[in-house]
């Protein structure tokens, strides 16, 4: 890995002091670092448009050159304002696009979600008519490079994007620092809810770790897995996946096991329940206030009134968070019959209670099952 403080140094004798973005575990040892020494001249955005809507701002107001830091999923996120606002026949916002590369080759088989996003990767960037360059874990060339890149920003007025792949930016190892903030891991919450739901509800596991800790739950005590969708990439789009399925099952119970920063990612998906009726939906974010999946870096979660959120857009709640196993219990209680959509956030601490292999699993045979057992129950 680059040693970090160098490349900070090299950015910031570039110009190059205002940060913001999405973190990425590709990405974790350059977040952690703009974390731990930028203060708020590093953003940690709601998703990667958002990000680069920042660095516009940013540019707007000091004609300096922002980095905008993403995981390579994200650039799905960033497109439209890349292409309609930062644009040369637009606003011309000249920016840098740290971007880490999952999915790169053969580096990930047993994670398909990133397998055609590492191939295109280049290729939107070509498409967007953003140059770019391949970065290594070599500060000399990182500096040459750097220096290129940010002398094409102000000659152009365009983006310039920084490809990282594994290694480079990022440590091998991911924190797992677990705090006292709330009582409930999420391991032990997932438990509660499994507990507490009839044994046939559907389940639909938010990215990162509540796929794999559902997952792994139900090997523990002995489950078939035909009722879970595990969401592993589109990063916060499990809740509508889910509200496609209450919709056509209405007779099933379906719960959202969502996680702050991907429920805040597309929060606008939490409107949706003000205009249909779904009374068999249960929208339950497991609030740890991070993003803990790729390092551990801070959200807003701890920060936003979530309860408030869902009740503006239509939920029923229990008017306040729940944070231990007793609260969360009488909160599926009083909401699984309650007649209409509902809507929990789930304080819990941050960490892992026990160390999990990565998810390795078959998507085409799992998600057959799951289609077979949901137009099954409907006959």
């Amino acid at each position: 890995m680059l040693d970090q403080k160098i490349v900070f140094d090299i950015l910031s004798k570039n110009g190059v002091t205002f940060f913001t973005g999405v973190p990425d575990s590709y990405l974790n040892g350059f977040c952690n670092f703009a974390l731990n020494n930028c203060g708020n001249r590093n953003i940690i955005a709601a998703n990667e448009g958002n990000a680069v809507g920042i660095a516009a701002g940013h540019y707007f107001a000091t004609k300096q050159i922002p980095l905008v830091y993403m995981q390579n999923s994200g650039m799905g996120n960033a497109l439209n304002p890349l292409a309609s606002l930062v644009d040369e026949n637009v606003y011309a916002v000249p920016m840098l696009l740290l971007i880490g590369w999952r999915g790169q080759g053969d580096t990930e088989p047993d994670h398909p979600q990133h397998k055609l996003q590492g191939e295109i990767t280049p290729k939107l960037l070509d498409i967007l008519h953003i140059p770019y360059v391949i970065l290594s874990d070599d500060i000399i060339s990182f500096e040459i490079k750097i220096g290129q890149a940010v002398e094409y920003c102000i000659r152009t007025r365009k983006p310039f994007g920084l490809i990282v792949p594994k290694g480079v930016m990022a440590t091998t190892e991911k924190d797992n620092s677990v705090d006292d903030s709330y009582p409930m891991s999420r391991e032990e919450a997932i438990e509660v809810i499994l507990n507490e739901m009839p044994k046939d509800t559907v389940y639909s596991a938010t990215t990162g770790r509540a796929t794999r800790e559902l997952f792994f739950l139900r090997e523990k005590r002995g489950e078939n897995k035909s009722n879970d969708y595990l969401n592993v990439g589109s990063m916060g789009h499990t809740s509508s996946v889910a509200l496609g399925i209450a919709l056509e099952c209405p007779q099933r119970n379906v719960v959202v096991l969502d996680g702050d920063s991907a429920c805040i990612m597309h929060m606008g998906a939490m409107t949706m329940v003000s205009k249909i009726n779904v009374p068999n939906y249960t929208h339950i974010v497991l609030n740890n206030g991070a993003h803990e999946s790729v390092g551990g870096q801070p959200s807003a979660g701890y920060m936003v009134d979530f309860t408030k959120i869902a009740e503006a857009c239509g939920y029923q709640t229990v008017g306040k968070p729940v944070t231990t196993k007793k609260e969360l219990e009488e909160a599926i209680k009083t909401l699984k019959s309650c007649g209409k959509a509902s809507f929990i956030d789930c304080r819990i601490r941050k960490g892992l209670t026990r160390k999990l292999p990565p998810i390795v699993f078959n998507h085409r045979e799992t998600i057959d099952a799951l289609t077979d057992e949901l137009n099954r129950s409907q006959r």
